[in-house]
């Protein structure tokens, strides 16, 4: 029971699912989600950790780059129906769409995206 409220919390929040539907067109590291959902590197580590705690992604290291997809192979069925709601919930979405756009003219840019971030 603790597992499926774990989950309810964690997409009971905006951000994390644009986050999850971002997720869904490719695996991101945290400055292209920051870039995508126009948002600050601490809201966007704090948002993907979440989503991450509650099982729905996985994490892999790249050089500087910490990159985040869903788990495609080891959330529960219940999790794989939820993240397919979010997709179909948030489909035809302009937000969404801003969203899928703004990630495809976003850049790994490493250190520096945060530093662009504070100013």
């Amino acid at each position: 029971m603790r597992e499926l409220v774990k989950s309810f919390k964690a997409l009971s929040d905006e951000t994390r699912l644009r986050i999850l539907k971002l997720l869904l067109e490719r695996e991101c590291c945290v400055c292209e989600v920051m870039q995508a959902l126009d948002i600050s590197q601490t809201r966007a580590s704090r948002n993907l950790s979440a989503l991450y705690d509650a099982g729905f992604l996985e994490l892999r290291k790249e050089g500087l780059w910490s990159l985040y997809s869903i788990d495609q192979e080891g959330v529960k069925a219940y999790m794989s129906d939820l993240i397919e709601a979010v997709d179909k919930g948030l489909e035809g979405k302009e937000v969404a769409a801003l969203d899928r756009e703004r990630l495809r003219k976003a850049k790994r840019v490493g250190p520096e995206c945060v530093r662009r971030s504070r100013r």
